[in-house]
């Protein structure tokens, strides 16, 4: 059964740092997709960034350069490391997995982690 669940989300002020994690079960012989979303209060959830299992990753243009998205296989997690954060990335934290390559909707999720950006 896959399972995915989220930690480090937290308050923080404008300009900080946070490293959310994503912990991971079910996945045995072969390693998905795996993407952080976030919904903002009153706004559709969107998908932030992605990594492929091979290692590649994708953001959102409004975090490149700020956040980054790593997978450890070993441990089983993925992690998005976000710096010089905005009151705008104020939101639910979520992550989310899919067999096969990032292209399409993801079939696991995670509960969600919030995140809060203080001006």
């Amino acid at each position: 059964q896959v399972q995915l669940a989220e930690t480090g989300g937290g308050s923080v002020q404008a300009g900080g740092s946070l490293r959310l994690s994503c912990a991971t079960s079910g996945f045995t012989y072969s390693w998905p997709c795996v993407g952080w979303f976030r919904q903002a209060p009153g706004k559709e959830r969107e998908e932030v960034a992605t990594i492929e299992g091979s290692g590649r990753p994708r953001y959102i243009d409004s975090v490149k350069g700020r956040f980054i998205i790593s997978q450890d296989k070993a441990k089983k997690t993925v992690a998005l490391q976000m710096k010089s954060l905005k009151p705008e990335g104020t939101g639910m934290y979520s992550c989310a997995a899919r067999w096969g390559p990032c292209i399409g909707a993801f079939s696991y999720w995670g509960q969600g982690t919030q995140v809060t950006v203080s001006s």
